[in-house]
């Protein structure tokens, strides 16, 4: 289990816009579910790259933001090097987040401008985690893992501006080019090397695991941080064999990473299945559903398989790890501020009775049917299991929103 102290923590009011705002973006995006067409999908439909940025700029990125905010310092026992710097963050990542949406689905023309302020969003992210990082000298596996991730989203974000300038006429070249070393800088290398990273610290936690090898966390950052480089070069210089290799890599890291947490789900000592446990079980499910629909997708060279793949890879694996972790992280922030300083003066709460029952029972039965009923849409092309997932998730992620705010103002 991977040390860490809370004295170094940042006060909570400035880590809960994150969570809060998150959570509105993940509801936004499964009800904008209700706007796809099932028999025209395309990874090049404006609707889709409009709702890819909404999730992963808005739910994604902004959760993993203010978790990033609360765990650096606590990880590396130093401060924040500007810790009032993620007071501006959130706020632009916000206004970014929709420029791109709305110019996606309206107007190109508002593409740069959003890039350019998710740009400085994240380029003041990655700037004050390298200044932290800098406090320290010895760093450990798991935050070579956050300056690893971080290094790759300073390079994706640039691409995608770079694209955004493209896709809004103000630059001249093929977009098809950077879209490889986007997607794969910012999705393979940022988000899951981050939750490589960040698992390995908050699931032995909140599983009370110990005693296992971190050899397959290394294997698979390696081979992933190989795979990224490897896909960014083969877009540049179109090496296709390179590409394919770097695939091939990506699914043997993901494969690594799910052994060690199975590993660490094996010899966990607590035992009952909880909402987070419930959740990380639907979570890896489909991460491993959807790297066996991704090779499918290369045998067949249908579509509809690789788009199955990433909605499962998304609002399976992505959204289920984030919000089962949210049932933890929320209750352990709020009751280390609120009621910490109350133990052995009056009777406190345990972080099991700060976590709605019935909405997080909700959320995660709701949510996980919409998931199942929308990847049986995108493979058999069926509007009317489109709008049952879409209704499904939407009311998931009403509960989960019900939940966080439960969470956030339990007295």
């Amino acid at each position: 289990m991977v040390k860490i102290s809370q004295d170094f923590a940042p006060p909570f009011k400035l880590i809960a816009p994150f969570f809060i705002v998150g959570s509105l973006f993940y509801f936004f995006s499964s009800f904008y579910l209700f706007f796809f067409d099932a028999t025209m999908l395309s990874f090049a439909e404006p609707k889709m790259l409009a709702f890819v940025h909404l999730f992963l700029l808005g739910f994604v990125m902004m959760i993993i933001f203010g978790a990033m905010a609360q765990l650096v310092p606590v990880v590396l026992e130093v401060g924040h090097f500007g810790v009032e710097l993620f007071y501006a963050i959130w706020p632009l990542l916000l206004i970014g987040s929709l420029l791109m949406v709305f110019g996606f689905l309206y107007s190109p023309a508002l593409l740069p401008y959003g890039g350019v302020v998710v740009l400085i969003s994240m380029m003041i992210f990655v700037g004050e985690i390298f200044l932290t990082m800098f406090k320290v000298e010895k760093l450990t596996l798991v935050m070579s893992s956050v300056l690893i991730s971080n290094t790759f989203l300073f390079f994706g974000i640039i691409f995608g501006l770079l694209m955004a300038l493209a896709y809004a006429g103000t630059l001249s070249f093929d977009i098809n080019v950077l879209l490889k070393a986007h997607v794969y800088s910012v999705i393979g290398g940022y988000i899951v090397i981050t939750i490589m990273g960040l698992s390995i610290v908050l699931v032995p936690m909140f599983t009370l695991s110990h005693s296992f090898s971190l050899k397959p966390l290394e294997i698979g950052m390696t081979l992933m941080s190989v795979a990224v480089v490897f896909v960014i070069i083969s877009s540049l210089f179109n090496i296709s064999w390179l590409a394919y290799l770097a695939y091939a890599m990506a699914f043997v890291a993901m494969i690594s990473y799910f052994y060690l947490i199975y590993v660490i789900y094996k010899t966990r000592p607590r035992k009952e299945n909880d909402v987070y446990a419930l959740s990380l079980m639907f979570s890896y499910s489909a991460m491993l559903f959807a790297l066996v629909i991704g090779a499918l997708y290369f045998l067949v060279g249908k579509e509809s398989y690789l788009l199955a793949a990433a909605w499962l890879l998304f609002f399976g694996f992505f959204a289920f790890l984030i919000t089962g972790h949210i049932y933890k992280i929320i209750p352990f922030l709020v009751w280390f501020e609120k009621f910490s300083p109350l133990v052995g003066k009056q009777k406190v709460p345990m972080l099991a009775d700060m976590v709605p029952y019935k909405s997080s029972q909700a959320q995660l039965i709701y949510s996980a049917t919409g998931v199942l009923l929308v990847t049986a849409a995108i493979l058999l092309g069926s509007n009317l299991l489109m709008g049952a997932g879409a209704s499904f998730l939407v009311i998931g992620s009403l509960a989960f929103v019900r939940s966080v705010f439960y969470m956030i103002n339990f007295k």
